[in-house]
């Protein structure tokens, strides 16, 4: 019977072969990162379509550690006052809600805090990781938050612990302020260098026996599903 399932799933689905294991997809991404939010309707969908089908691990890669440090050379972005325009411009090709104006009120220092915040919620679970980054997101791009500050960071993980009861606020705090977070958060941002994606969203589609597929920046619904009809039909 379960045979006869997996036939029939695959004529049905032609992302799904019968008897294989999931696909795996390795996100790098960035909190900050407004390309990842205006992608987000676009990648929500391919989850809801294929619920089943993708096993997904996020990787924060800290686009941002100090804007003394900062160069996007890809999109010429250099100080504060550069990442407005750039905002403005994901809000029109997307659609999606995005507060550029944040990047003169109050622009946020780095983008360490929030990925090693990402981490730490990650730490307790997966999904809790996965709730707390579309959480920060919200909250900078609808809400212009600055998730560069501590006390940000924590309100956020406390409405995320009124949701979810197995989230524990005392945890997340203790591992975002000592050197737990900071070290998760160092091995994927080393990972990162390693394999030398500097450019969010990066998603690296995996397959057993198949030679892995990236897609690097903003890609549509339709680019996500080519990408993975192109690992599946090697």
């Amino acid at each position: 019977m379960e045979a006869i399932a997996a036939r029939e799933k695959t004529a049905n689905d032609p992302l799904a072969p019968a008897g294989t294991d999931n696909i795996e997809v390795t996100f790098y991404t960035d909190p900050l990162c407004c390309w990842s939010w205006a992608m987000e309707p676009h990648w929500q969908r391919l989850r809801s379509d294929h619920p089943n089908d993708l096993r997904v691990t996020y990787k924060t890669i800290g686009l941002l550690p100090a804007w003394d440090r900062f160069h996007d050379a890809v999109h010429s972005l250099r100080k504060p006052i550069h990442m407005g325009p750039e905002w403005a411009h994901a809000r029109q090709i997307s659609g999606m809600p995005i507060a550029d104006r944040i990047w003169i009120d109050d622009p946020p220092a780095s983008s360490f805090p929030a990925c090693i915040a990402v981490k730490c919620a990650e730490d307790q679970s997966p999904a809790f990781g996965a709730a707390y980054l579309r959480i920060l997101r919200e909250a900078v791009m609808c809400l212009g938050r600055n998730i560069a500050r501590t006390s940000v960071l924590i309100d956020l993980a406390a409405g995320l612990a009124q949701k979810e009861k197995d989230f524990h606020l005392f945890e997340f705090r203790d591992a975002l302020l000592g050197p737990r977070g900071k070290e998760l958060f160092r091995r994927d941002y080393q990972e990162a260098l390693y394999l030398g994606i500097r450019r969010t969203p990066t998603l690296v589609f995996k397959f057993p026996h198949k030679s892995s597929v990236c897609l690097q920046g903003y890609s549509t619904y339709e680019e996500l599903q080519c990408a993975i009809k192109k690992l599946l039909s090697q």
